[in-house]
């Protein structure tokens, strides 16, 4: 195999290619041994420590493997039969090539490209005949990321599962029992006879949760290693759903019982917790009545440990990383007798104390979004805005955020919401201060700090430069900018000098508030707006953050407001087709059509200002 092949796989040439933890392990060691796992009940870490390798040359046969696979192939015979010859070097050795780190990249890479029934060949060698091989595998730093792969080519079981018109109905059935899928089911066997040990393991409780998915139906992107000083995304993954077999409907349920079983170590381990979590969302996406048990049963839980006498148990475990992160996933998907239920009985009394607190204040934020839909958003919002001031020394913006955007989304107490912001940043009283409440929003600074006045000075430093504007100040402001009543942002934003508003525009979280404040406005708030950034479009333009602004406001703007700000851009023609972002600019504003054929160009703006007016008013 390695003479037939090796001529074709030297194309790409030796380089070698670096696993994200191609570092000898040693990071993963500090990192469990810092968290004490390797002492759960006998567990080993997770290095190398005297398994089998796999040997050089095989080692260096997979590494020109992948390099083929990054030129493609041109025909599906040729791929077809390429991933079979390489299963092939693969058979025998299934284990050894899944736990290595150049074997494990190149099996990653090649699996989405086999049959089922091929990744099902693989999973069974993984697993011996009993199956309890994949334990083994699954929780390998690297055996656990290629039984996930596999675990995700059942997205495509239905492709390789229709119907053929001249096969019997028994038949067919029998055909679309394949291994893959009884191999799906074997692993969730060997999860459920050793669920203490996967859900708590730092590699084995990622298979455990793309099974969850697998089972569902439904999968998200692929898993990646987190590279040193990456920046952390947590937004959720986009799921893709998908058509499971029978069996995969009564294995969720069995599973998922089983976890249930054993739920107490989902508030004392984060990998554990993170197991529960997942099963709560896939269910509520796939298995709604499934899910609403799941919800109440794990609240019965949480809820039934012993407390101090008057003390709902529950607030012991808000303020713990692990069980606090359960209780965030429980109140999204809570249905609404069980949000009030939450309320009532355990955050009623307590919201301000928990909103003060370093880990609690995040279940807050949840309770407050889920709430916003409901008669329950009134009182909870009477409650938690006595404690706004303590919250925001204390720096826990997310919930004066999350505050002011249910606020906006439920349509209620916006007026108290705003009124209790002036008063927090200082610039209630006098009302002349009421103009200066956008640059303090936008830097989370209050009015003495900002102006560096005394609190007893009354008159207001307008020479102060706008400098500091933070990321949640942003995202309050944005959420302000969806209020009924916006009259105190709109004359705060036109007292700004032109060089402040070119700031705004060109800053990271800024562009997002000026965006927001124009796209919101009136055509004449928008018209008050444009005029004074009159003589910075070119700028704008010229920016990569400006430049999303002004294309924005361009999309916003009526026809007599497009036409002043193409006045203005027409002169600087040659800069803004040479700068990389305005040229964009001067291609979607149709500048070339301003120039030369000025009535045809107004006759397209016409007619899309008249479009947008007619989409608007059936949106309404």
């Amino acid at each position: 195999m390695l003479a037939k092949d090796g001529e074709k796989l030297q194309k790409g040439g030796a380089r070698k290619r670096r696993h994200p933890a191609e570092d000898g392990g040693r990071a993963e060691w500090k990192k469990k041994k810092n968290r004490g796992e390797e002492g759960k009940e006998g567990q080993k870490p997770q290095g190398d420590g005297g398994r089998k390798r796999l040997d050089a040359l095989s080692v260096g046969y997979f590494r020109r493997v992948g390099e083929r696979l990054n030129e493609g192939f041109e025909e599906d015979e040729e791929r077809e039969m390429f991933v079979g010859n390489v299963l092939a070097e693969v058979k025998g050795k299934a284990g050894l090539v899944a736990t290595d780190r150049t074997g494990s990249i190149t099996l990653q890479r090649l699996l989405p490209l086999s049959s089922p029934d091929q990744v099902g060949e693989v999973l069974a060698e993984l697993g011996g005949e009993s199956g309890v091989g994949l334990r083994e595998v699954s929780c390998d730093r690297c055996g656990g990321h290629v039984v996930e792969s596999a675990l995700r080519q059942m997205s495509r079981w239905e492709e390789f599962s229709q119907k053929d018109p001249f096969k019997e109905e028994e038949e067919e059935e029998e055909e679309r029992t394949g291994m893959l899928e009884s191999q799906v089911l074997s692993l969730s066997q060997v999860v459920k006879d050793n669920v203490s040990e996967f859900i708590r393991h730092v590699h084995g409780s990622h298979v455990v949760r793309t099974l969850l998915h697998v089972l569902a139906g439904c999968v998200g992107p692929p898993r990646t290693e987190a590279q040193p000083g990456a920046k952390e995304h947590r937004a959720a993954p986009q799921l893709t759903d998908f058509e499971i077999p029978t069996s995969f409907w009564y294995e969720l349920k069995s599973l998922t019982e089983t976890l249930m079983e054993n739920i107490n170590l989902s508030v004392t381990d984060g990998a554990a917790s993170a197991v529960f979590q997942t099963m709560l969302t896939v269910c509520h996406r796939k298995r709604p009545k499934l899910c609403k048990q799941l919800l109440k049963r794990t609240m019965e839980y949480l809820t039934s440990r012993s407390s101090a006498p008057g003390v709902s148990p529950l607030l012991v475990f808000l303020k713990d990383q692990a069980s606090s992160r359960l209780i965030e996933t429980v109140i999204q998907l809570s249905h609404k007798p069980l949000l009030r239920d939450l309320y009532k009985n355990h955050f009623k009394g307590s919201l301000v104390d928990l909103a003060l607190h370093p880990i609690a204040n995040f279940p807050v934020q949840r309770l407050t979004a889920a709430s916003a839909e409901h008669k329950l958003f009134p009182k909870l919002f009477d409650e938690l805005v006595q404690g706004v001031e303590a919250v925001l020394a204390a720096g826990h913006m997310g919930v004066i955020v999350q505050l002011a955007e249910s606020c906006a989304e439920s349509g209620e107490k916006q007026d108290d919401m705003m009124r209790c912001l002036l008063n927090a940043f200082h610039c209630a009283e006098p009302g002349s201060r009421h103009v200066c409440c956008l640059p303090l929003f936008m830097s989370l600074l209050t009015y003495e700090m900002y102006y560096q006045t005394d609190a007893t000075e009354g008159s207001t430093q307008k020479e102060v430069p706008l400098t500091s504007i933070c990321y949640h100040g942003s995202r309050l402001v944005q959420a302000l900018a969806k209020f009924k009543e916006r009259s105190h942002l709109l004359s705060s934003l036109r007292t700004l000098s032109p060089a402040d508003l070119l700031t705004m525009a060109s800053d990271p979280s800024g562009s997002h508030v000026l965006q927001a404040l124009i796209t919101t406005s009136s055509d004449k708030g928008r018209g008050k707006i444009l005029k004074r950034l009159e003589g910075q479009y070119v700028q704008m333009a010229c920016s990569r953050l400006g430049s999303r602004v002004l294309e924005a406001a361009w999309n916003s703007a009526s026809v007599s407001q497009r036409q002043s700000i193409a006045q203005e851009l027409v002169p600087s023609e040659s800069k803004l087709r040479s700068d990389q972002f305005a040229r964009h600019v001067w291609a979607k504003f149709g500048l070339s059509h301003f120039v030369h054929r000025r009535a045809h160009w107004q006759e397209i703006q016409t007619g899309e200002s008249k479009k947008r007016k007619l989409f608007s008013d059936l949106l309404e």
